[in-house]
């Protein structure tokens, strides 16, 4: 291997806190179409164990057959443990459907529901798409499980566009042990004797892999993010379903653009809430003037979130281009090294912008789709993506009202109309408290008293904790 791949692949390891795992076989997965199937397959096959991690499980008929077939398999002994989000699951999955799953003999677990110990918890998301059965296969996506992903041929709605892999080889001890982490988090463990090691896995392929498992606060994807695109020389090739970019990562991409790498970004173009859609073309501003090229997906929606680079690297998995995904969420991603793959991920890629509207900079400097209609049709079908737009709405909103405070960077025309209407909203909270001062009052006396007890709480238990070390 040259000195400079070696050294490359030692800082990839060190920033992703993720080794190279050689010896596995990986295969594309393209839409429910092919996952869904995928999954079921592996589940109906199980023998000893099935670990299920999803941000969502959508209480409809997608649901209900992946409830079915889990159901079906404890009851015939296998062990079948799931971990669902609660907000990925609130509104979408009643308690009812949880306890049909434990009442079948299904061992469920919920991250991170509110607590009265930890007052803003909540933010922190299990955001993974994974499925890992017998240390024979692991899947890694972008899917969750629910009806916009197989879609509803009777309404005409397209099936949302997503991506994932099967993985076979070493590398599934790794994603196991990834769920593990995340299940320990929740409760009692895994038993050691119960977890794969990779030791005891056999060679399936030539495939190298990383698997990356990041938690709140690790931020390890995001630092493996910077360093590829500081490292393309040729290519580099991004899709994402809720971009709002730090701007480190944006001048890492307008850089790598300016040196003549070919820099692509391909996004949803329909959404649910319609003021995303402004604040998403703010965003497109600096990477189209530095020469990075901007798609938007004809499409219902396009949830996927991959990258290639160079045809050598490739990364698919749960993890977004935003803040949220890479330093508030639990993330599951594969960073997969093999030309064969990268030009698999390459060709789909060209499939896709086929399907695509390339956004530029008209004569008047406007960010738009050539073509575009004064009022585009919302082709969003409501479902799975309203938590991740809101999200990125949020991180967008923060970006703009930092940026007019502090007066740290040029402000945009398309901003003008949400500044205007924040600037109204805090004009009428500060009349509001003026004139009823008791409606500010009165929440914060709720959220002081709840931050200060909740503090309280968790020193007593640390103190006993301390005593109880002291006692041994």
């Amino acid at each position: 291997m040259p000195p400079l791949d070696l050294l490359a692949g030692r800082a990839f390891s060190r920033a992703a806190g993720a080794a190279l795992i050689e010896g596995n076989q990986v295969l594309l997965l393209k839409d429910a179409r092919e996952n869904y199937p995928a999954w079921l397959r592996a589940i109906r096959a199980a023998v000893h164990y099935i670990y299920f991690e999803s941000y969502i499980i959508h209480e409809d008929d997608a649901g209900r057959e992946f409830a079915d077939a889990l159901i079906a398999k404890a009851r015939e002994g296998v062990r079948v443990r799931i971990i669902y989000d609660w907000m990925g699951g609130l509104g979408n999955t009643s308690r009812r459907f949880w306890k049909c799953l434990r009442a079948g003999g299904v061992e469920v677990r919920c991250y991170n529901p509110p607590r009265l110990d930890s007052p803003v918890g909540w933010l922190s998301r299990d955001h993974r798409k994974m499925l890992a059965v017998d240390g024979e296969v692991g899947f890694i996506s972008g899917l969750c499980v629910g009806q916009e992903w197989v879609g509803q041929p009777k309404k005409k709605i397209d099936p949302w566009r997503d991506t994932g892999i099967a993985v076979r080889g070493y590398a599934v001890a790794e994603i196991e042990k990834a769920f593990a982490q995340v299940w320990g988090m929740l409760g009692g463990g895994i038993p050691e004797e119960e977890l794969i090691r990779a030791d005891g896995l056999a060679r399936a392929g030539d495939v190298g892999l990383r698997v990356v498992a990041t938690l709140p606060a690790t931020a390890g994807l995001f630092r493996l993010d910077q360093l590829i695109a500081a490292l393309a020389k040729e290519r580099l090739w991004l899709t994402d379903a809720y971009y709002a970019a730090t701007t480190s990562y944006v001048q890492a991409l307008r850089a790598a653009a300016q040196d003549g790498v070919d820099v692509r970004l391909l996004v949803p173009n329909a959404t649910d809430l319609p003021l995303l859609r402004p604040l998403s073309r703010v965003g497109y501003r600096p990477l189209l003037e530095s020469g990075v090229r901007v798609f938007e997906w004809n499409g219902t929606m396009l949830h996927a979130k991959t990258a290639v680079a160079d045809g050598r690297w490739a990364r698919v998995g749960s993890s977004n281009l935003n803040v949220a995904s890479w330093f508030g969420n639990c993330e599951l991603d594969a960073v997969i090294e093999d030309r064969g793959f990268a030009e698999e991920m390459d060709q789909m890629y060209l499939q896709d912008l086929a399907k695509s509207t390339e956004v530029v900079l008209d004569e008047k400097r406007k960010v738009r789709t050539p073509g575009e209609p004064r009022h585009p049709r919302r082709l969003m079908s409501s479902g799975g993506g309203s938590a991740g737009r809101a999200t990125t709405g949020a991180i967008r909103i923060g970006n703009t009202i930092t940026a007019a405070v502090s007066n740290h960077r040029v402000m945009e025309p398309v901003e003008a109309r949400l500044m205007t209407a924040i600037g109204l909203l805090l004009l009428g909270l500060a009349a509001l408290i003026y004139f009823f001062p008791h409606t500010l009052a009165y929440p914060a006396i709720v959220v002081f008293t709840w931050i200060g007890v909740a503090l309280l709480y968790r020193a007593g238990k640390l103190y006993r904790r301390r005593v109880k070390r002291r006692r041994r």
